[in-house]
């Protein structure tokens, strides 16, 4: 019991995103079947946050992290243009 109440305490905001995502695919399909797009398309959203969440979690990326990644690929993405030819990207008209 224990063991149960130790890993319900450490995983906490993985299985609160879990019941998240459920939560939101169940909600999609009594949208759909009921015709309320609108709302189907934000349950869907709200099912991707949490699974993009989840799996933050799972792979203990935090904001600091994200942060970094961010900057490292606009510094990657802007070496790449200073390096493509003068042709590129290519405009077929």
């Amino acid at each position: 019991m224990a063991t149960l109440t130790t890993s319900v305490v450490l995983l906490r905001w993985q299985i609160l995103s879990a019941v998240l995502m459920f939560m939101a695919s169940t909600l999609n399909i009594r949208f759909r079947k009921a015709d309320y797009i609108g709302l189907a398309v934000i349950s869907s959203g709200l099912g991707m946050v949490a699974a993009c969440w989840f799996a933050t979690g799972l792979l203990g990326i935090t904001l600091l992290d994200a942060s970094s990644i961010w900057h490292n690929v606009l510094n990657i993405m802007e070496e790449m243009s200073q390096k493509a030819p003068p042709e590129w990207p290519m405009v077929i008209t």
